[in-house]
């Protein structure tokens, strides 16, 4: 005899107990991952602080630190938690923050690539992100010093830590060196 699995809900994960790790729920079922490492942290730092400071500089709406929930789909719940989102001020405007996950789509998410991240893995995130309407998706890469920008699952950008990483029309006047997301 089969044994069903239980699926999660967006309620449940909420629940989790506190156990220091990071858990996402992909379609109902509860994905657990290691606290990020100390690169992965500075690198996502200062994505969130450039953006951030552009953001609230020009009042283009809401940058949410990493780790925040959004949830992209209901029966079965798809939660993800980016290390870095941004929803434009006309989207976010008129409600006050919910204490629970965003029902809200971000128009730009960054990922930072940890060490344990698989190649698969990585891009079952950004395609999750785009399919849910995610206008950007800036994924860091610190092992190679550079970000992969997807406008769409057939528009996509690799930069160095030469080259300028630009918002275009989802961040608007947003701009910086690849190199300034490296801060060592």
């Amino acid at each position: 005899m089969a044994t069903e699995k239980k699926l999660f809900t967006a309620d449940d994960l909420l629940r989790l107990p506190g156990d220091g790790m990071r858990h996402e729920l992909i379609r109902g079922e509860l994905r657990t991952m290691p606290p990020a490492g100390e690169e992965h942290g500075i690198v996502a730092g200062e994505a969130f602080g450039l953006l951030r400071n552009h953001v609230r500089g020009h009042n283009l709406g809401q940058v949410f630190a990493a780790e925040t929930g959004f949830i992209l789909e209901h029966d079965p719940d798809l939660v993800r938690a980016p290390d870095v989102a941004f929803v434009a001020a006309a989207r976010f405007q008129g409600r006050a923050p919910s204490r629970r996950y965003s029902e809200l789509v971000p128009d730009l998410v960054v990922e930072v690539v940890s060490p344990y991240d698989t190649a698969p893995e990585v891009e079952e995130k950004v395609q999750t992100w785009l399919q849910a309407g995610v206008r950007l998706v800036w994924v860091i890469h610190p092992s190679t010093r550079s970000v992969t920008e997807y406008r769409s699952p057939r528009e996509i950008r690799r930069l160095t830590e030469r080259e300028q990483l630009d918002g275009g029309d989802v961040v608007p006047g947003f701009s910086c060196r690849v190199r300034e997301l490296f801060p060592y």
